[in-house]
């Protein structure tokens, strides 16, 4: 998770590279802590990260051991999950607790709630008053929520006053977040009123009221409101900070656009998995975690296939009279998977950003069934050719045209109707659909095309 704070990297930033990183194990290897220390100085802690992330299990524990007490703790939340678990379980508990510190709280949430409970007991011990607090209150939320996303590091103030009071309260205030973008209006209540960008604030002379300057119906999320929606509303609404309320309606917190960003991006990335088979695989998992991962949907997808070389069997008379068949089956098999992954991959994308709808439904699968029609009917084209050129065959042109033309019909239907079905009935369109999909197009592909060559090359 990416924090406001490193949103910009410093400007002696040094982006990691190959020499960079035998620099640093070459520093571990010979135990030199100061020259280790003065290496990883200059680097993002996203860097830090990606460093850990590349270098194997031993290098990476021998490296944060000589690491030790110069540990910063900020690199821990921009790891991958695997990574960053391993590393939690290996760093001494004090070392811990001392270097998440500075961290922001909605970072140490996000660290926090994956600590088993003597270790999360040692990190809020090491936690001054109000961000022990802050860290605690959002722990009470469920996961993947706003209360979970957001920081309690904000600005406000109260409606009545002026830009010069609000400026002058900033600059004498000594524990002001390291970046943000609103000021937050409340009552004495802790009731939202309104929220005025920091442009805003600085285009205005000193005299002028905060609350004339501000936008009185600010979106605001409630603490239990799911991520996914705050991060669509993020993108759909271009916000940059909203205020989070709870049940009380009262000001509890921030999100910024940062948070926002990484649900989105964590969203993309396992709907790619998904789609893949591969779950929450990560490139730093064992082998044997790893295939334990794909076995599955690597079994699931034998079972399709069993079906599909079901269809087959049926008409093994066909093949054995016109072996031409089996040397163009895959062909027709191959077109119609490939179609409905594209429409699939687009359709999927499609409901997770909510731009499918009963209002666009229809006319989204009529596209894609007209889509499938065009592409069937050119490639039916190429592929009779190509048929009647090497096998001498007409009759097989005209087959494997008309297959093709039905089976990229039927892909493109598929691959948008499954993933609609699946979201309409509560299942995940990206985990569930690619099994699905190949099924179909496998099926219908080889039936329709040993169908029709049993009807009219027999």
């Amino acid at each position: 998770m990416m924090t406001d704070t490193d949103a910009t990297p410093p400007q002696d930033a040094q982006p990691i590279n190959a020499v960079t990183v035998d620099a640093i194990l070459a520093a571990v290897e010979l135990g030199a802590r100061e020259r280790l220390v003065s290496l990883l100085d200059p680097l993002h802690e996203a860097d830090i990260a990606d460093l850990l992330e590349q270098i194997t299990v031993d290098e990476r524990h021998r490296l944060v051991d000589l690491w030790g007490t110069d540990l910063e703790g900020e690199f821990l939340s921009e790891l991958s999950e695997g990574v960053r678990d391993d590393l939690l379980t290996h760093i001494d508990d004090e070392i811990l607790a001392s270097a998440v510190q500075e961290m922001e709280t909605d970072d140490l949430v996000y660290l926090v709630e994956d600590l088993g409970e003597a270790q999360q007991a040692k990190v809020l011990d090491a936690l001054d008053g109000a961000d022990r607090v802050a860290v605690e209150a959002s722990l009470q939320y469920d996961e993947d929520t706003a209360g979970r996303l957001m920081s309690s590091e904000m600005v406000v103030a109260p409606r009545h006053w002026t830009v010069g009071e609000a400026i002058d309260f900033m600059r004498a205030e000594d524990d002001l977040p390291e970046q943000f973008y609103k000021i937050i209006l409340v009552d004495a209540g802790m009731k939202v009123l309104g929220t005025v960008p920091l442009g805003r604030v600085m285009a205005h002379r000193r005299e002028v009221a905060l609350d004339s300057i501000a936008d009185l119906e600010p979106r605001v999320f409630r603490a239990d409101q799911p991520g996914e929606e705050v991060a669509y509303a993020f993108n759909q609404y271009h916000l940059i900070s909203a205020p989070v309320i709870d049940a009380d309606e009262r000001l509890v917190g921030v999100i910024t656009i940062d948070d926002a960003i990484e649900v989105l991006q964590d969203e993309t990335e396992a709907d790619m998995k998904r789609l893949a088979g591969v779950g929450n695989e990560e490139l730093s998992d064992s082998v044997w975690s790893t295939t334990k991962l794909r076995f599955p949907w690597l079994a699931i997808n034998l079972a399709t296939a069993v079906l599909a070389s079901l269809v087959i069997a049926q008409f093994d008379a066909v093949i054995t009279a016109v072996v031409a068949l089996a040397v163009l089956m895959p062909i027709v098999a191959s077109m119609g998977g490939n179609a409905a992954t594209q429409t699939l991959t687009v359709a999927v994308r499609a409901l997770a950003t909510r731009d499918i709808s009963r209002a666009n439904a229809l006319r989204i699968i009529r596209r894609e069934a007209l889509v499938g029609l065009l592409n069937g009917a050119a490639f039916a084209v190429i592929t009779g050719i190509i048929s009647l050129v090497w096998f001498g065959s007409p009759v097989l042109g005209v087959v494997i045209g008309v297959a093709m033309v039905l089976n990229l019909l039927v892909a493109g239907l598929a691959g948008i109707l499954i993933p609609m079905g699946l979201e309409r009935v509560g299942a995940d369109p990206a985990l569930a659909s690619g099994t699905f999909v190949t099924t179909v197009t496998d099926v219908v592909g080889f039936f329709a095309f040993l169908g029709l060559a049993s009807l009219f090359l027999l």
